[in-house]
């Protein structure tokens, strides 16, 4: 299979999993695939392979940014970064939604972090982590008064 098509299979493979947390979060299948986290490991599964493939065919490192740059100029390598990033942004994407169900946030607030996690990783994480803190000492102690 080529490095195409493994990406293709990866980006679109991926979207069923954050179309649940946006749109079925109640939904007991969401909970056990997303919340198994069954998404990220197959994604974790992909990444071993290609780093343990191309790995050696990389003449970069991580000691710096031009070494960064060299490292993902390997085809295979730039694909593992890629799902890399798949993989970690749903783990967070999980977590948001475990998180904001636990602390009785409407998942109308929590639509707006998911879409920008599953786009803009960190970004996405920041906005929920800023709605979280709004939501704790702003708005929940304000309705507990009531």
């Amino acid at each position: 299979m080529g490095l195409e098509r493994l990406f293709s299979i990866c980006v679109v493979g991926i979207v069923p999993a954050w179309l649940l947390l946006i749109f079925a979060p109640n939904w007991k299948w969401t909970q056990k695939i997303n919340g198994g986290y069954i998404p990220s490991i197959l994604l974790a599964i992909v990444y071993t392979f290609l780093i343990l493939i191309f790995w050696r065919d990389s003449a970069g490192d991580f000691s710096s940014l031009a070494g960064v740059s060299r490292t993902f100029q390997t085809p295979g390598i730039l694909l593992a970064g890629w799902v890399h990033y798949l993989a970690f942004d749903l783990i967070i994407g999980t977590w948001e939604l475990q998180d904001s169900q636990k602390r009785a946030i409407p998942h109308a607030f929590l639509i707006p972090c998911l879409v920008l996690t599953f786009l803009l990783g960190p970004m996405g994480f920041l906005t929920y982590i800023l709605l979280r803190t709004v939501w704790i000492f702003a708005v929940r102690p304000a309705k507990a008064d009531l």
